[in-house]
């Protein structure tokens, strides 16, 4: 149902919404221009190079990026006008396509992990195991949700704005897939840093053990990257979440922190995530590129086969 206001004192919360916005725009505006200025190495990388499922998660977390950026920003747009069920419909496109992209660059961590563990069979398994046990609370909590949140337009004084109610446990439950996801995140950092530790240790003097080095500096400077975003967006949808407990859902506070959420959210699943697999495949191009007979390197992560080995062994 549309609710129309003329009240003067919401004339705040319009200029307010019209500036949360922007956010979306910029967000979209980035996501567009990181695409353009690697379209290059994309082509190269990616689009030559025998297809796996590597780069079929590329290829989806970078393209799904652009329609989605165009449907968080139309959300917020104060000039367009949606009925409450296309609102509804448009939040839970949104959530969802959240979920999988999530989803996907979760197992290009697994891959990377896999890979700097040389392959082990046992942490495949755990990781395997942590990630679903994570993943499928999250798809059922939203699942849930269908039945707790609803979208509401609001006229005020002429301006559009999209709005969502969220009833019951709503709130204390996107806060918990949020919480549970964290986890996840911590782990697969830490575990990155300490395989990464432990080879820097076996380092020694033949020239091909530093090509591993390099690589595994490579794998943690896009990690490090990946998860600070991470965290960036969990502390913002976290203290959202926190704050909607507080106050009226409307706030100006609310809007500005939720065009901040979204930009950071936008920023980590498609600016940074196909990184993960585009930093390390440029790495590898270069090496091969400036040696002459090759380091011993059979094939580095992301490549069709998901291994790590040199000349001696290691």
């Amino acid at each position: 149902m549309t609710i129309v206001l003329n009240d003067p004192s919401l004339w705040p919360i319009i200029s307010y919404s019209q500036e949360t916005s922007y956010f979306e725009v910029i967000c979209l505006t980035a996501v567009v221009y990181d695409w353009a200025l690697t379209f290059g190495q994309e082509f190269e990388l990616v689009w030559r190079q025998r297809w796996s499922l590597m780069t079929f998660l590329y290829l989806s977390v970078r393209y799904i990026g652009i329609p989605y950026s165009v449907i968080t920003m139309l959300v917020v747009l104060t000039s367009i006008s949606f009925t409450d069920a296309v609102s509804t419909i448009l939040y839970f496109v949104e959530s969802w396509i959240s979920i999988i992209v999530n989803a996907m660059l979760g197992v290009m961590i697994i891959a990377r992990l896999y890979a700097m563990y040389e392959r082990s069979r046992h942490m495949l398994i755990f990781l395997v195991v942590t990630f679903l046990a994570t993943r499928i609370t999250s798809v059922v909590i939203a699942a849930i949700l269908i039945q707790y949140i609803s979208g509401e337009e609001y006229v005020f004084s002429g301006v559009h704005m999209c709005t969502y109610a969220f009833q019951g446990d709503a709130v204390f439950l996107i806060g918990i897939s949020w919480i549970l996801v964290t986890p996840w995140e911590t782990l697969a950092l830490c575990l990155a840093v300490w395989a990464a530790v432990k080879h820097f240790r076996e380092l020694q003097q033949p020239s091909t053990r530093w090509t591993v080095g390099d690589c595994f500096t490579i794998l943690i400077k896009t990690h490090v990257f990946y998860f600070a975003s991470f965290v960036t967006v969990s502390t913002f949808q976290l203290s959202n979440d926190f704050s909607l407990k507080l106050e009226n859902s409307n706030s100006v506070a609310e809007e500005i922190f939720l065009g901040i959420l979204g930009l950071a959210r936008g920023v980590q699943m498609f600016i940074l995530g196909p990184r993960l697999i585009l930093g390390v495949r440029e790495y590898h191009a270069n090496l091969v590129a400036n040696s002459d007979e090759g380091t011993g390197i059979a094939s580095i992560i992301f490549q069709e086969r998901v291994h790590i080995s040199t000349g001696d062994g290691v």
